[in-house]
């Protein structure tokens, strides 16, 4: 059946227009003139009165007025396929005809399009299939009117699932609510009281400022104001989602830059660049699937993911031989250095790719989301990132906890000269680290490739939360990093909502100035010998 539908769609739906609705009126050609020429609010009130009616006839027509295949003559419309006028058929009867010479093309504005999408959506609420019907149901929320309740009616008679039935009776509502018959006005009222669609609370708001009954507009308000509580939750955890979002982000970033600040005090200034390297790296990973693997494109993201790594890291681990351990010690010559290594970052890659962004496409598993709630939903890519960065934070705990690396990155942290007594080759650790510091970096310019823009500048936008992320959550402490970072990301995303991005990025900063005064060591301090020194 679905195979003889998508061949045969308009017979399908005549069949059940005539079964379940009884006769349906014939479309004339009269009707059909109407609706293809004269002014738009004519051609409007003609097509609402034949989709009341539910004529079949009606679904190709408005298909060839979409396609912009319909032509008009003396009230009279004709449909042409692929501009051949010698195979000109009648709109109503789809019999060949003559095309008349002055026939002239139908025209359609943006409105009279919004309206001819919206009848064929109310024509397939009797269509065989039940997802035809619920994508017409949806399609219909946001641009139904008096003039299809009707047809609304009709399907709800015949309607068998109970889901649909009950959108289809909000639906009914929906169209009701501008009735000027005041009783079916505050039938609608109490029906949007059910509703958990973001568009019925606008539509109420809407009715409230025009309705002209105290009763009414009574009725209206109180079920405003239960769709509103139902709808609160659904944006609150929306703000919480989108907090973490950003906040799993903030932990990526500042995750390699807490190590290396942590380990050697060195203030990188080019940590952001480093991000920006493996954003990059991502990109020609795309290119190349793109390029010598096309079949298999969905999956470049699980090579792109080591080879971020590898190339920030390679990259951090030449910056550290070369410049960086000559300047241990020296806090300001190292946020010098590394400030003009980031200015040579960011123009060896406008050089190389332009200064323009440059795309990274999301994989096809990646693309949409999940719809939780009718006014929330998660997109595939955040929570691919929040499990992401759950993944690094894992494996970097593990490294430092498990490995020998990890000992003595430990070691040298906590006391550099003993370590270096007990045999640990500290300068050999400084690379390591710093190359690993740089590679979770690289990782976050990957991730931050599926959400964002890709560009010279792509790093310029972190840095400074990042450093703050990491001396709010403790210097070296991985714990503090985690807490720091989800915290800010939730908080800034709820001042926002408040204040705007701006303001809300100087309260976080007045925020964090005011508690690093009373806890300078941040939320999580080193313990031992090395907290005194």
């Amino acid at each position: 059946m679905r195979r003889l539908k998508g061949l045969f769609g308009g017979l399908f739906l005549a069949l059940q227009l005539a079964l379940g609705c009884g006769a349906a009126s014939a479309l004339t050609p009269e009707q059909a003139g109407r609706i293809a020429e004269g002014e738009s609010d004519d051609r409007i009130v003609a097509l609402n009165e034949v989709v009341a009616a539910g004529d079949p006839a009606l679904v190709p027509f408005v298909q060839a007025l979409l396609a912009d295949e319909v032509k008009v003559a003396a009230g009279r419309a004709y449909i042409v396929k692929d501009g051949d006028t010698e195979k000109a058929v009648d709109a109503v009867t789809g019999q060949p005809a003559k095309l008349p010479d002055d026939a002239e093309d139908v025209i359609n504005n943006n409105r009279m399009r919004g309206e001819l999408e919206s009848a064929m959506a109310a024509l397939s609420l009797l269509a065989p299939d039940r997802a035809a019907r619920a994508k017409a149901i949806a399609g219909l929320r946001d641009q139904v009117d008096e003039g299809k309740l009707a047809l609304i009616e009709k399907a709800l008679a015949v309607e068998s699932d109970a889901e649909l039935k009950a959108q289809l009776g909000l639906l009914r509502a929906a169209a009701m609510i501008a009735s000027s018959d005041k009783d079916k006005r505050l039938e609608a009222a109490q029906l949007l009281a059910h509703s958990q669609a973001p568009a019925t609370r606008s539509l109420l708001l809407e009715r409230l400022a025009v309705e002209p009954d105290a009763e009414v507009k009574t009725m209206l308000q109180a079920s405003l104001d239960r769709v509103q509580s139902r709808l609160i939750w659904g944006e609150r955890l929306g703000v919480l989602f989108t907090g973490l979002s950003l906040g799993s982000i903030l932990l990526l970033v500042a995750l390699g830059l807490a190590i290396t600040y942590g380990l050697m005090g060195v203030i990188n200034m080019a940590h952001g660049e480093l991000m920006m390297i493996g954003a990059y790296a991502a990109y020609m990973v795309q290119n190349l699937f793109r390029a010598w693997l096309p079949n298999a494109f969905d999956w470049y993201l699980l090579a792109a993911v080591p080879a971020s790594f590898i190339v920030a890291a390679l990259v951090g681990a030449v910056l550290e031989r070369s410049v960086i351990r000559w300047l241990y010690g020296r806090p300001l010559e190292t946020l010098l250095a590394t400030w003009g290594i980031s200015l040579i970052l960011m123009q060896t890659v406008r050089s190389i790719f332009g200064a323009q962004n440059v795309p990274v496409e999301n994989p096809g598993w990646l693309s949409g989301g999940i719809a939780v709630l009718p006014n929330l939903t998660l997109p595939y890519n955040r929570i691919a990132i929040l499990v992401f960065a759950g993944l690094v934070l894992g494996g970097v705990a593990l490294l430092i906890a498990r490995t020998r690396l990890g000992l003595f990155v430990r070691g040298v942290t906590q006391n550099r000269p003993m370590a270096a007594c007990m045999g640990v080759n500290t300068a050999r650790v400084d690379t390591w680290a710093f190359a690993l510091g740089a590679g979770i970096a690289g990782l976050a310019g990957c991730a931050l490739s599926q959400v964002g823009n890709v560009g010279p500048d792509l790093g310029q936008s972190y840095i400074v939360d990042s450093f703050m992320v990491v001396v709010l959550g403790g210097v070296g402490q991985l714990a503090g990093t985690v807490v720091a970072g989800l915290g800010l990301g939730v908080l800034t995303k709820l001042f926002e909502g408040w204040s705007g991005a701006v303001l809300a990025k100087i309260m976080v900063l007045v925020l964090i100035v005011l508690f690093i005064q009373k806890r300078p060591s941040g939320l999580f301090a080193l313990k031992g010998r090395s907290a005194e020194s």
